[in-house]
């Protein structure tokens, strides 16, 4: 089967968005190629990298994904090329936003993945790792995170993400109700599990991701404790929860900071990622002014997590 790899080269900042798109329009992955990647051959948690810099791009970053050669093929890219520029509308710097489309075969497309995708430890306690990969864990308390870049949404170690499961590891505690907003893959959900949450609602937009988070929770053995579910972010949503995780746009944030300070328990948090260094103040802001109070705020590369807390 021939398969099309559609590149996109764009900025940090639109990585989030754009990725969402080309899931949208059947893409049952991304690849992310960040120059930035280049400058760290052993990360400080301890991620090896084993990256040529031919991949990469001078500045900016490849957002690639592959989708199925067909008589539609052309009409998808021309609906991904709208949908991106369309970004420009909610304040998204897009770079070059030079798209290219080339052909290849499946077989090439298949060992693609593999060598994007290395053990990471993401965390004091977390490792993820592909589900080809023998591991072997280095300490007793160490959690193993399986996931499966096919199942779509990347493979968690983009910072935003790492920000998110840092911040779950420092103020989640044992047996909390946790709701994961934009859940995507559902890594945060699965980790919120691990971590020793009792139970983590999962909600997304999109039918792919809810799936997607109940194949990795079945991976990962905690399918019992998440529930994954088709929801407009927290519209609707009457349960009280201890904490709530969010990994997704800074404009998306702001539009329901109200709801998770009605939603979340007095003295729990609101961890939220996903925010371009630039958009942290309007995203503080935000939060203040729903009646969170401002616990801190974290920084890797360009990207920025804040984590609040609900007075009690």
């Amino acid at each position: 089967m021939k398969w099309s790899e559609i590149c996109i080269h764009t900025t940090n900042e639109a990585i989030e968005p754009v990725s969402n798109i080309l899931h949208e329009s059947g893409a049952s992955g991304v690849v992310i190629e960040d120059p930035q990647d280049l400058l760290r051959d052993t990360a400080p948690l301890g991620e090896i990298y084993e990256l040529n810099p031919d991949d990469y791009p001078k500045e900016g970053v490849y957002v690639k994904a592959y989708l199925p050669v067909n008589s539609f093929l052309a009409e998808t890219v021309e609906e991904i090329k709208q949908s991106v520029n369309h970004l420009t509308e909610f304040n998204i710097d897009l770079g070059h936003n030079h798209v290219t489309v080339s052909e290849i075969n499946e077989e090439d497309w298949a060992t693609a993945w593999k060598k994007y995708y290395k053990p990471v430890k993401i965390s004091e306690k977390i490792t993820i790792i592909p589900t080809w990969e023998d591991y072997t864990p280095v300490s007793s308390d160490e959690i193993i995170i399986e996931m499966d870049p096919g199942m779509a949404f990347g493979t968690g170690t983009h910072p935003t993400t790492v920000l998110s499961i840092q911040a779950l590891e420092q103020y989640l505690e044992k047996d909390d109700l946790v709701m994961d907003v934009g859940a995507g893959s559902g890594i945060l959900s699965v980790a919120s599990i691990l971590l020793g949450a009792r139970h983590c609602y999962a909600f997304d937009l999109d039918d792919i991701a809810v799936t997607s988070t109940m194949n990795n929770a079945r991976l990962n053995q905690v399918e019992s404790q998440v529930t994954s579910k088709l929801n407009d972010l927290l519209n609707g949503i009457e349960m009280e929860a201890d904490l709530i995780v969010s990994n997704i746009l800074a404009e998306i944030i702001v539009r329901f900071t109200d709801d998770a300070f009605r939603v979340v328990k007095p003295g729990g948090y609101f961890i939220t990622s996903g925010i371009i260094a630039g958009k942290k103040d309007e995203v503080r802001s935000q939060l203040i002014e729903s009646g969170f109070e401002i616990v801190e705020t974290n920084k890797m590369e360009d990207w920025v997590s804040v984590v609040a807390r609900k007075p009690e």
